[in-house]
């Protein structure tokens, strides 16, 4: 009976061994993933931190080009505007030049129709 309470006594303290040993492995493994889970986070933090950067630029550039696409709209009104009083303007010089023309032709011939 002496010799089974020995091996009892030798096993338990082999588990004891065991387990104090698998107790360090599981805290140098949290350890490491503690570790990672610090990069990680500050990886985040950072990842984050240009996301918003990004936005901020993202939403610059989205109203800068609004307002370039507007501005742009109102130079090709101005533009179709412009060009459509000048050709009236054209229209409008030409049809007083036909005018003159033809007032100057009559003249001419009321003056030859007197003179003879």
């Amino acid at each position: 009976m002496t010799k089974n309470m020995s091996e009892h006594g030798a096993a338990l303290q082999t588990y004891n061994q065991e387990l104090v040993k698998c107790l360090e492995e599981l805290k140098i493994k949290k350890k490491d993933v503690l570790i990672l889970i610090e990069r990680e986070e500050n990886e985040k933090k950072l990842l984050e931190k240009n996301i918003k950067g990004l936005q901020e630029k993202l939403t610059l550039v989205n109203n800068n080009l609004q307002h370039h696409k507007s501005l742009c709209d109102n130079y090709e009104r101005t533009i179709r505007d412009t060009e459509h009083g000048f050709k009236k303007i054209l229209e409008s010089s030409q049809a007083l030049l036909h005018l003159a023309q033809h007032e100057a032709v009559k003249l001419d011939n009321t003056q030859k129709v007197n003179i003879l």
